[in-house]
């Protein structure tokens, strides 16, 4: 009786057999990569990091089609995969160790692990009325202001930058802040969640070369910061009082106050505060 001939690599059985160990690792793993998403998401580095998956599995594919010339070629990208990685995500695995490292890490974080994992952090809603209201203030006065408003990624990197506050929304302190013998007013002040987290913190300016060249630091540092991050910002110029807003790198200036209420209401999909209304 002749013997059955042998399968092919990629027919085999996936799962022969799964110890608990397995499910350990697997559990890990899932941990793991849930932790570095909320690193990295809203910001470019999300799009890096699903590129670079991207390749693996294009290279994994090749390998089990016996594919030896894209093998060979993708092998020596995989092979210097790590240093590329160690390059590109410096600041991501700077955070990401400081993260792990932080007093507490395992009897705090870990506790709130599985309702993070099924549940997603809902933003609380935005003060819009006190937003705009401060905004249509300092334009009147010619006060400049760059107001930055998070969404996905928490700019935690940026947080670090400038000064912590932590406070509640209110229109009089966002004026505080920005007014001229303020020492935080040079800066730019971050909104998360509904509370303005930091003030006079420094942001990465756009390195666009069509960026006018006639508008001032404020203006490409908020370009600046909606290129790396799913942030809007809002800026006021100190020259012409005029009130402006930046989504993806997006610059859409000279907007009323009544412009910039309805686009914030449309981009964050969120009921306006009624109480002054």
């Amino acid at each position: 009786m002749s013997k059955p001939p042998d399968l092919p690599a990629f027919m085999l059985p996936l799962f022969l057999q799964i110890r608990f160990l397995d499910i350990i690792d697997i559990l890990l793993v899932a941990i793991l990569l849930y932790y570095l998403y909320k690193l990295i998401r809203g910001t470019g580095a999300l799009n890096i990091f699903l590129g670079i998956i991207s390749v693996y599995i294009f290279w994994w594919l090749v390998r089990i089609f016996e594919m030896e010339l894209l093998t060979e070629i993708l092998g020596q990208f995989i092979s210097v995969g790590v240093l590329a990685l160690i390059v590109v995500f410096q600041p991501e695995i700077r955070k990401f160790l400081l993260f792990l490292g932080a007093r507490g890490f395992l009897n705090q974080r870990s506790r709130k692990f599985l309702s993070r994992l099924w549940h997603i952090e809902q933003n609380p809603g935005l003060a819009i009325n006190d937003v705009v209201a401060a905004c249509e203030e300092l334009a009147g006065s010619n006060m400049g202001a760059l107001i930055v408003l998070t969404r996905e990624n928490n700019l935690e990197t940026f947080l670090e930058t400038g000064e912590i506050l932590d406070a509640r929304i209110s229109r009089h302190l966002i004026e505080n802040i920005f007014y001229k013998n303020s020492p935080l007013h040079d800066g730019a002040v971050i909104i998360t969640n509904n509370r303005i987290k930091a003030a006079r913190c420094v942001l990465p300016v756009s390195e666009n070369i069509k960026f006018p060249a006639y508008l001032g630091l404020r203006h490409r540092a908020a370009v600046g910061i909606s290129e790396q991050s799913d942030a809007l910002a809002i800026v006021v110029s100190e020259q012409t009082g005029r009130i402006s807003l930046v989504k993806e790198g997006e610059l859409k200036r000279n907007l009323k106050p009544v412009e910039l209420k309805e686009i914030l209401v449309k981009e964050f999909s969120l009921v306006v505060d009624k109480k002054k209304k």
